[in-house]
């Protein structure tokens, strides 16, 4: 009882001492770092980027469309001269500049449309860019949380193992029960399984914040 009531005191300290120096851990400046290094590389963000893009060309390429309305055009009448008719002042060639009044009409209407297709483009971009900030910070936190939890564990198995020698001395000697000699060890193989356990929680936290970046952590200064 007395060693069951040690191993509770003692990870209840261990517990509250992580939760105490989480935020300790997490740099801000280089959060930071991590949402520039995603806006850059993710390839969602630049498929915004584009639509953006393509988006604004579009205003572009209507305002210049004004000048499809206009038109030169010529006429050719020959001139003939005969002695029954009198000579005519529009032979020749004659130069036109022609204009469609009803596409001019619809040129406002397009430019407006182009202009509404930009400022939807840009709302979803900035809208998507809020959304990979965020998730970008929830999976560095978590990334933090889970680097606490092992750093806590390993430290932990030290005490455990150290424990686990004291009662096997102990018992040895006459002066510990086999049962309590065997809970020890159940003790020990569970805390050495939660060290592997936390091991992984980090590897899957680093490779889903790493899937964000397109690049590694290492490579992050």
């Amino acid at each position: 009882m007395r060693y069951a009531v040690f191993l509770v005191l003692f990870f209840t300290i261990h517990t509250t001492r992580a939760q105490e120096s989480l935020a300790k851990d997490i740099s801000y400046d280089y959060l930071d770092k991590l949402i520039a290094v995603c806006k850059k590389n993710y390839p969602k963000i630049k498929t915004y980027e584009d639509r953006v893009g393509i988006a604004e060309h579009g205003i572009k390429k209507a305002k210049l469309s004004y000048f499809d309305i206009f038109s030169v055009g010529y006429l050719y009448s020959p001139n003939n001269y005969n002695t029954t008719s009198s000579p005519s002042f529009l032979g020749g060639y004659q130069f036109g500049f022609f204009a469609n009044v009803g596409m001019l009409l619809q040129k406002p209407s397009f430019i407006k449309q182009a202009k509404g297709e930009y400022a939807a483009a840009l709302h979803d971009k900035e809208a998507n860019d809020l959304s990979m900030e965020a998730e970008v910070k929830k999976r560095y936190f978590t990334y933090i949380q889970r680097v606490a939890v092992l750093r806590l564990r390993s430290a932990t198995i030290l005490d455990v193992e150290s424990m686990l020698t004291n009662i096997k001395h102990r018992f040895e000697k006459g002066e510990e029960s086999l049962d309590n000699y065997n809970k020890a060890l159940i003790v020990q193989s569970d805390h050495a399984q939660n060290v592997i356990n936390a091991e992984g929680d980090v590897l899957n936290a680093k490779t889903s914040l790493e899937e964000l970046l397109g690049q590694k952590l290492e490579n992050i200064k």
